[in-house]
């Protein structure tokens, strides 16, 4: 979920060489509903969406024993400390600062989404 047009064009484009099935959502109202709808294997997540925080998504989807499966990648521009740390207490996999180098993006990706990698939230 991304609403910036520029970082989304860049996702698009890397999510599509690399080969995977991808949807662009450009506001936080309904992701949710989205994502159970879809159950993707990730789910790139800015933190600040219009109308839904990331951080709500976040915890919305933990909450669902349904979406266990489902990894979250955060996103946001201002990179605090204390923004990654909220991030990944709420069950985030992983978190990166914008902008985004695209290859540390490709790592990061390819880093949660490796078998064997336990979603957040999971026990081993």
């Amino acid at each position: 979920m991304e609403d910036e047009d520029n970082i989304a064009i860049a996702l698009d484009f890397l999510l599509g060489r690399e080969g995977y099935a991808h949807e662009r959502i450009a506001t936080g109202a309904g992701a949710v509903e989205r994502i159970r709808s879809l159950r993707p294997d990730l789910v790139l997540l800015d933190i600040m969406l219009p109308e839904v925080s990331g951080y709500e998504i976040c915890q919305q989807v933990r909450e669902d024993t349904g979406l266990a499966g489902v990894r979250i990648l955060m996103m946001t521009a201002r990179g605090s400390a204390v923004e990654r740390r909220k991030g990944l207490a709420m069950g985030a996999d992983g978190f990166i600062s914008k902008p985004f180098d695209l290859k540390e993006l490709r790592t990061e990706v390819r880093r949660i989404l490796e078998p064997g990698t336990a979603p957040a939230g999971d026990a081993g």
